[in-house]
């Protein structure tokens, strides 16, 4: 079997931005730096505003004196400037000739630069932690966001809380030679495929997740599990860990929990074809269109699609 791995760190994986975890607790560095730092504005919708491939950055001592209470600290910029983020209408940049457009991360985050995709995907995890965290699961007291935004803590216990992620697994099954498995969801639209994902379970390691989700969404029993990379998915809190593993294609599918509808053996060549013809966004009407570049799954799918 070739060697496989990932030809490209996954988008959201790379490293745009310091995080620097030390100003989260360092209150007063932080409020200091506030007046020349920058604010990132999320909408509801998980929206931002983006000018020639960066998201848009506006001033923040425009909101106040301090960071607000809602406010969550990122981190700093190359040039030292520290940037936050709030959940909010977006809001132009101050040069009116500067052409923006709204767009969420999860589909159209291809076009970020490395720093704008780290800024947005910390964001928009952790004010989504934050919308669905604002009540202690001890004790149902408010609690109160600290650290910069990086934790919450219940006032009747102390007990401190952080943000919350769930790891699940995305494999790419295949025979070790020419083809590989692509299925579809039940609630996917028609020709729209994918690698198959799974969230872990309690007392389950990353590799045993694999071989149980595999088996019970398409009844294939998959070998030779081997990590490929991972990527922060803020869709609300996952992070996606990848893998690739053997199965044969002898082996009936089996499609025991019914999320799977369909599931096929593709050759190279024609997953190399439905690459070359973009995403799920295009209209062409070939029968298998594949995901977009802002996931992990398009990345394994083309690192795989490229070996010999």
């Amino acid at each position: 079997m070739t060697p496989f791995r990932l030809r490209n760190i996954p988008l959201l994986s790379r490293v745009g931005a310091d995080r620097a975890d030390t100003l989260r607790t360092d209150i007063d560095a932080a409020v200091a730096g506030w007046n020349d730092a920058l604010l990132l504005r999320v909408d509801r919708r998980n929206q931002v505003l983006i000018a020639e491939g960066s998201v848009v950055l506006n001033r923040a001592g425009k909101v106040g004196d301090a960071p607000p209470a809602d406010a969550v600290f990122l981190g700093k910029l190359d040039d030292g400037r520290h940037v936050w983020a709030l959940r909010s209408d977006l809001e132009p940049p101050e040069d009116p000739t500067v052409k923006t457009e709204v767009l969420d991360l999860r589909g159209t985050g291809d076009i970020f630069d490395d720093v704008s995709a780290q800024l947005v995907a910390t964001a928009t995890a952790l004010l989504n932690w934050h919308a669905s965290a604002q009540f202690s699961p001890s004790t149902g007291a408010p609690t109160t966001p600290i650290k910069s935004g990086w934790s919450r803590i219940d006032p009747v216990t102390g007990r401190e809380e952080f943000p919350r992620i769930d790891p699940a697994v995305i494999c790419l099954v295949h025979d070790g030679h020419d083809r590989a498995v692509l299925a579809r969801q039940a609630v996917w639209p028609q020709r729209r495929f994918s690698i198959l994902a799974g969230f872990v379970e309690a007392g389950e390691s990353f590799e045993s997740c694999v071989v149980r989700e595999i088996a019970e969404e398409i009844g294939l029993t998959v070998t030779d599990v081997q990590y490929l990379g991972s990527q922060p998915w803020p869709f609300p809190r996952s992070l996606m860990v990848g893998f690739h593993a053997l199965g044969d294609p002898e082996q009936p599918f089996a499609f025991n929990d019914g999320e799977i509808e369909e599931a096929h053996w593709f050759t190279r060549a024609e997953i190399r074809e439905a690459l070359e013809l973009g995403d799920w966004g295009s209209t062409s009407d070939s029968r298998l269109l594949l995901p977009g570049s802002i996931s992990i799954a398009r990345e394994i799918i083309e690192s795989w699609a490229a070996l010999d």
